[in-house]
Parts: structure tokens; sequence; C-alpha cells
């Protein structure tokens, strides 16, 4: 009996510190990135088009894409700025990937970076409409 009754203390400790945590640098109240630079589009002289996405601000750092094309087809994603720290620092090749595959700003969030992906989907977003896609 006594065995139980501490087993069912420690699972009631568990649950409480699994129901109350907040994983570091999350907050409840959450924004759109903000929006600090306007998009550009330009032409280089091997025929390929680079265009600069929106330079979005976090809580984490500044993210900007440069997207260079090869006709209509994303040849590659570059970053401009990216955020110093934070969970989205590691999301950022993933992100990079996707929109190569996909060839558009229609990708998922990664998970654990949600600010940071979507700070990277608007940057992108924007560099693919100054290219005119």
């Amino acid at each position: 009996m006594k065995k139980t009754i501490f087993v069912v203390a420690l699972s009631i400790a568990g649950f409480i510190a699994v129901w109350r945590f907040e994983p570091m640098g999350t907050s409840v109240a959450t924004s759109a990135p903000t929006v600090t630079s306007a998009p550009s589009a330009s032409s280089g002289a091997d025929g390929n088009t680079t265009a600069d996405g929106t330079a979005e601000s976090t809580q984490f750092g500044t993210v900007q894409v440069r997207v260079t094309f090869d006709g209509s087809r994303i040849r590659d994603v570059a970053l401009v700025q990216e955020p110093s720290s934070g969970r989205g620092v590691g999301a950022l090749p993933q992100l990079r990937e996707e929109a190569l595959q996909a060839q558009s700003a229609n990708i998922d969030t990664v998970s654990g970076a949600t600010m940071t992906s979507e700070a990277y989907i608007s940057s992108l977003q924007a560099a693919l409409d100054a290219k005119g896609s």
C-alpha cells in the first residue's frame, strides 16, 4: 500500500510538471513578423534573375532571403540575414530544401521554429512576388 501511494504521488507530481512546462523562448502572446525592408529583383549577366525578399524581424533576429531564378524555376535560396539565436537557426537548411522542392513559398513550418519559419516563408513569398512568379 505504501508503494502505491508513493507511485501515485510521483505520477501526480510528474503530470503537474509537464502540464505547467513552457519551452524556453516562447511567449503567450505571438505576433506576426515585422517587415523592415521592401523586396527587390534584378537580372544578372548570366541570364539568372535574383530577387530579395523582405527583411522579417522576429524576437530571435531578422530573416531575409535572396532567391535566384533560372527562368521561372527557383535555382537557389540564400540567406541575406538570419537570426543569431533560437531554435529557428537549425531549421533554416530544412526550410531552404523544402522551398527548392516545392518551387514556391507553400512550405510547412518547422516544429519548434514557428516564428522563424513564418518569417522565412514571408520573405520567400515577397521575393517571389518581386520577381513576378
